[in-house]
Parts: C-alpha cells; sequence; structure tokens
C-alpha cells in the first residue's frame, strides 16, 4: 500500500488531483485509515496509469471513469496505443535533438521546421481516441451510466461478479450443460440491460478476454475458483453454438 503523498511522488500526479479522482470515483482510495489517510494498492496504481494514458489522448475526465468502469475494457488494447504513443513522441523529441546539434555545429542558415511537426502524433492520438468513444456499445453505455452513482456502480459490479460466483459452483460440470448455458445467458442479459446491447459476437469477445489472463481472469477466479474464468468463457461458446443450430 502506498499513501497518496507516495503516489503523488512516483506519478507526478498532485495529491489536489488525486483527491479529486478519489472524489468523483475515478480513482477510489484502496483504503482510508482510521486516521483518514487514503492508501493505493497495486490495482489502484495500474488504474492510475490507464487514467493518464487517456489524459494524454485528451478525453474529459468523466469519458476516462466510463471506459475504466465498462466491463469490456481492452487493458491490452490501452497498453498497445501507450507504447505506440510514446514511440511516436521519441521519434520527435530525438528529431528535435538531432535539429538542435545541427544548429550548433552549421548554424541557422538553412533551418528546416520539419522537426517541429506534430501532425503524425496529434494524428495517432486522435484515431486513439476515435477508437474508444465513437462505437456504438460506448455510445449506449455513456447514455446508460449518465448520472449513476458511484454506489450503484459498485452494486452492478457486485452483481456481475456473483454471476461469476455461480460459474465456480458448477465449474468441474461440462461448459455445454443447462446451468452453465443458462448463466452464459444470465451474464449477456446482465450485460445488456445495465451496459449495452451485449450481443452474441461481443460475448464471445468478452469471454476471449475474461480468459486471455491478467487482471480480469484473475479477478474472475478469485471469486469462483480458480479455472472459473476458462470455464465461462467455454460456457459462452457453447451458448452461441446452440443458437446457431437453431
Amino acid at each position: 500500500m502506498m499513501t497518496v503523498h507516495e503516489v503523488s511522488k512516483i506519478s507526478g500526479v498532485s495529491i489536489r488531483a488525486l483527491h479529486h479522482y478519489d472524489h468523483i470515483g475515478l480513482l477510489p482510495a484502496t483504503e482510508v485509515t482510521q486516521a483518514g489517510y487514503r492508501l493505493y494498492d497495486d490495482g489502484a496504481l495500474e488504474r492510475l496509469q490507464h487514467i493518464m494514458l487517456f489524459k494524454e489522448l485528451e478525453f474529459p475526465l468523466k469519458d476516462i471513469k466510463m471506459i475504466l468502469d465498462s466491463p469490456d475494457f481492452d487493458r491490452s488494447k490501452a497498453l498497445e496505443q501507450q507504447v505506440h504513443l510514446l514511440e511516436l513522441r521519441k521519434e520527435h523529441l530525438q528529431n528535435l535533438i538531432d535539429l538542435a546539434r545541427g544548429i550548433k555545429a552549421i548554424g541557422v542558415k538553412h533551418m528546416s521546421f520539419e522537426a517541429f511537426d506534430t501532425r503524425k502524433i496529434d494524428e495517432y492520438a486522435a484515431q486513439a481516441k476515435e477508437s474508444w468513444g465513437t462505437t456504438e456499445a460506448y455510445k449506449e453505455y455513456e447514455k446508460k451510466s449518465a448520472g449513476r452513482t458511484k454506489e450503484n456502480q459498485q452494486k452492478l459490479n457486485v452483481e456481475m461478479m456473483a454471476i461469476f460466483g455461480e460459474f465456480g459452483k458448477i465449474k468441474e460440470m461440462s461448459p455445454e450443460c443447462e446451468e452453465a448455458v443458462m448463466l452464459a445467458k444470465k451474464l449477456q442479459d446482465h450485460i445488456t440491460e445495465n451496459y449495452y446491447t451485449c450481443t452474441d459476437e461481443i460475448l464471445l469477445g468478452l469471454g476471449a478476454m475474461y480468459a486471455g489472463g491478467g487482471e480480469f481472469t484473475a479477478n474472475i477466479d478469485k471469486v469462483g475458483g480458480e479455472g472459473t474464468a476458462v470455464f465461462a468463457c467455454e460456457a459462452i461458446k457453447a451458448m452461441v453454438a446452440g443458437r446457431k443450430l437453431r
């Protein structure tokens, strides 16, 4: 656990900003001591990294919160965009360094302004932002979550994880059994009702993400036991396959 001062020091985000993030539910403290000190664990620090990425892409804080709270948030996609954006900025800085060295060596008689061109960075940032903010699912999620309180969001998250808990209770059975298929349908209905229309195609993508390792898999297996995420993924496949045979 790290204090708000320690998080501010290693991240460069001001203490005032961290307090604000906590207040609006964007980055809640993992724990608050009896003395009122905010503490943050590794999961909170990872979320802060994503917040900083989306701020670099010039997203408003309310949109960042919606993206990170969305059940289909793709961590790998976000990190891939972050790496590429940093590589573009590294290239831009190297061009400026080379220009400065050239000016030092030969003066400014034939000075070029190409090194100051940031259009490539700006274009990529715009494309990345568009990929998160213009999908129909995102727009529907934004509409349904408008005005939703932090407590209501937490309640929905608990309800969703409870479904995975049910998956865990039957994970030793066949993922094609009636109970597993019904749970897959229950999960799909929960997402559609509270977030966005969860088509079979979207649900299959979510299932692959649940079983793909990382934070999603760990959280699901924590609730239902090891192997729950993979079982849920297979149950989703079975449900969708069954519909196609009808």
